[in-house]
């Protein structure tokens, strides 16, 4: 349950930042869990917008979020009311109900629910306290006892991998404290730096990394405005959330642990909440013409959430200031459901493009005790469209205590006597039921077409491991390359945006066949196909890959080596006065803005052509696009 602050505390100062903990000394990776007997194998990835098991079978994240560990309230003395959010007190940092119940007993409660994975919130924080946690903190299980909290988050990992469940790991705030107002925790690096974040996550990726039942990276938690600014997605400053995550999950992919799905939330809220000032929820609407490209394509999921209480241009606060526009409980099914598919649950209704991606809706939730019609006929609404659209989601929160509201799913009260959703009369357990039950894709997911877009704006885009290996393939200039697999199709007239797939041909790539780097018309030998104008051609049998520029001005291509023998017959896509693209604008739009170019579905890139002039930029001006 996330009720922010925001537009309250705009009134008021920021609050002063917390420092985090000194790094925790090298600490042995947690263990892995038993052998495992669950009807799902790990690891996951993902194929168009479902994520399939290694079997290529669905499996589909029935999850909610067992909270705690990224410092909600303290549980075992009940010294902070939820309700505050700005209560300060540190919790016990670990997943609650530990002094309630044996972990055990809620598990087995996790079943019951009709779950099969957790979303596992910590902060930064809690992976530095190296303080044992208190005694009643760990009442009910006291074989945890005089452990350090993140040591109390490996036992609860493995017991919870060790019965079958997912568990996804999500750095939900930088200091322990409830989530999400004015903080010090609006963004990844708001109290501490982004070295730190990455090299926190990289600790906690390769932690788990022998635990392949710990599927899933989720960066961080609903990403929002301080006081003074917004992050942003793609400006490439240090507010950049797209590149923040962008470098993050390749790096977590290369140099930690390559079975991680890579979670990335869109952006929580942008603008100051007035209502005389511009503010708006983005979630993952600017994903739709600046998606990521991960150096292992099957392993990006985006996730967005969502609450009655707040609105496409509402915090959900109440408070002096906050906006007066409509709350998502406040608009009619069908405007509720056209704007869900606009703000985020086009990334996966949308096949064919750079952004589909499964979308796992991370957060959602009401109260048990909640009496708005408006409130109610929400959550049923909104299960229904999860239904509809057989999406991934994860309830906030599984477990609560009792005397601390009622969105929990889960109640331990001081004896260990459960209630909640399974016990007695909760009008949610109707809908509840429905969304767990409901008729979903199973078994094999059919192969689906690729399509990734490159983002040269401000760095590198070389998603190729093979072609990290083999060094820099064009020193000062800023590159593109395709991931593994794929072959270049489309190309911007300016700043270097490109686009990808491997639609049409799967398998194009010889694996031992290297890579040709083009620098001059040495191979342009079956005619001039752009009279008057430089050409960078790959050689017979291989295609583009990969390009690179110097400021707008193109440098080289690069081409790899094909499996079979290519035609040579083809045709000039010129795009340097319009955009030139197939019917239906396959892979979406990648280069808002920008004239573009696109070979067909059936063809591949074997060329570039451009002015020779520097005074015309040398941009580049048209494709050669082959047959395959």
């Amino acid at each position: 349950m996330k009720r922010t602050l925001l537009g309250a505390a705009l009134a008021a100062a920021l609050l002063a930042a917390g420092t985090p903990a000194a790094p925790a000394s090298a600490t042995a990776p947690a263990p892995a869990g038993p052998a495992l007997a669950a009807d799902w194998q790990p690891p996951l990835r993902t194929q168009g917008r479902y994520i399939v098991d290694a079997n290529g079978d669905r499996f589909k994240l029935k999850s909610a979020n067992w909270h705690g560990a990224q410092g909600s309230w303290t549980g075992s003395g009940d010294r902070a009311d939820p309700a505050n959010h700005n209560a300060g007190e540190k919790s016990d940092q670990m997943p609650l109900g530990l002094d309630r119940a044996p972990i055990a007993t809620i598990l087995s409660d996790f079943h019951a629910l009709g779950i099969n994975s957790v979303r596992l919130p910590f902060s930064n924080e809690m992976v530095h306290d190296q303080r044992p946690v208190p005694d009643a903190a760990v009442a009910a299980n006291p074989q945890l006892r005089g452990r350090t909290p993140l040591q109390v988050l490996d036992a609860v990992i493995s017991a919870t991998t060790a019965e079958g469940f997912a568990v996804v790991l999500n750095n939900h705030t930088n200091t322990s404290r409830w989530c999400c107002g004015l903080d010090g925790n609006e963004r990844w690096n708001t109290s501490q730096s982004t070295a730190q974040w990455e090299d926190d996550w990289l600790f906690m990726a390769r932690r788990y990394g022998e635990n392949k039942r710990v599927v899933g990276a989720d960066l961080y938690n609903e990403v929002r405005r301080t006081i003074t600014d917004d992050a942003n997605w793609g400006w490439g400053d240090s507010h950049d959330w797209w590149t923040a995550t962008q470098r993050l999950g390749d790096r977590i992919l290369t140099e930690a642990n390559p079975d991680l799905l890579v979670v990335v939330e869109g952006i929580n809220w942008q603008g100051i909440p007035t209502d005389i000032t511009p503010h708006w929820r983005p979630t993952l609407e600017p994903a739709r013409t600046l998606s990521h490209t991960l150096v292992a394509s099957d392993k990006l999921v985006y996730s967005a959430h969502f609450y009655g209480y707040t609105g496409p241009n509402h915090t959900g606060a109440t408070g002096t200031g906050e906006t007066h526009d409509r709350r998502y409980q406040e608009l009619s099914r069908d405007e509720l459901f056209a704007t869900l598919r606009r703000q985020a649950f086009f990334v996966a209704a949308d096949t064919g493009r750079h952004y589909t991606a499964p979308v796992w809706i991370s957060e959602f939730g009401i109260g048990a005790d909640e009496t708005n019609p408006q409130a109610r006929a929400w959550f049923g609404n909104f299960v229904d469209y999860l239904v509809a659209n057989d999406t991934d989601f994860a309830y906030w929160p599984l477990v609560g205590f009792t005397g601390h509201g009622r969105w929990k799913l889960l109640d331990y009260d001081t004896e260990g006597r459960r209630s909640g959703i399974l016990d007695g009369d909760d009008w949610r357990a109707a809908d509840w039921r429905r969304l767990v039950t409901a008729p979903a894709l199973t078994g094999p997911v059919p192969a689906a077409e690729t399509w990734d877009m490159l983002n040269l704006d401000h760095a590198d885009a070389v998603q190729s491991l093979r072609t990290r290996a083999g060094g820099d393939w064009d020193p000062g200039a800023r590159k593109g390359v395709c991931p593994d697999g794929q072959r270049l199709v489309g190309l911007a007239h300016r700043d270097g945006r490109g686009l990808c797939t491997d639609a049409g041909a799967a398998r194009l790539a010889d694996p031992a066949g290297g890579s040709t780097v083009v620098t001059d018309e040495r191979y342009v030998k079956e005619g001039d196909w752009a009279g008057g104008y430089t050409k960078l051609q790959c050689p017979r049998d291989r295609f583009m890959t990969g390009y690179s520029v110097r400021g707008q001005a193109v440098s080289a291509v690069l081409c790899a080596a094909a499996s079979r023998a290519l035609p040579v017959t083809g045709r000039t896509v010129w795009f340097d006065r319009g955009d030139n693209r197939p019917a239906g604008e396959p892979g979406g739009e990648f280069a808002q803005g920008n004239y573009k170019g696109q070979c067909a579905t059936g063809e591949y890139a074997a060329g570039i052509a451009f002015t020779g002039a520097w005074a015309k930029g040398k941009t580049p001006d048209a494709l050669l696009c082959r047959t395959l």
